[in-house]
């Protein structure tokens, strides 16, 4: 049975050839063009892994629903991918004062995405 794959993102270009790349290695991909969707995909879905950009309807709105998708218990075991463009990510990953993980991403990925390297990213923590 193929694994499934969430990717929330707003560009429909990079949809299309992200989808093109993981539907060739056998991977179902279901697809959302902004939080609120995604969240909604991800609890009829049950996907086994979740790509999220960052930069969509507002500069945070990825890491918004990140915190939602942790908070929900149906959803907070899928692994997360943040595939941005957005470089500093990495660095604010963590509340500095309690040491407590804010974004629950598996990976951070930066756009635009190195093929080989996004596919071993999603091999590495798909279920």
């Amino acid at each position: 049975m193929s694994k499934k794959i969430l990717m929330i993102d707003d560009d429909p270009d990079f949809i299309a050839a992200v989808q093109t790349l993981l539907e060739a290695k056998d991977y179902v991909v279901v697809t959302a063009s902004n939080g609120q969707e995604g969240l909604l995909k991800a609890k009829e879905e049950k996907p086994d892994l979740i790509t999220l950009d960052v930069m969509m309807t507002n500069d945070s709105e990825g890491l918004d629903v990140s915190k939602k998708f942790k908070e929900d218990e149906a959803l907070n075991k899928i692994p997360i991918i943040i595939v941005s463009g957005v470089k500093k990510i990495g660095d604010s990953a963590y509340n500095y004062e309690t040491g407590e993980k804010i974004v629950p991403a598996k990976a951070f990925v930066e756009k635009p995405i190195d093929p080989v390297k996004f596919l071993e990213t999603i091999e590495k923590y798909i279920n």
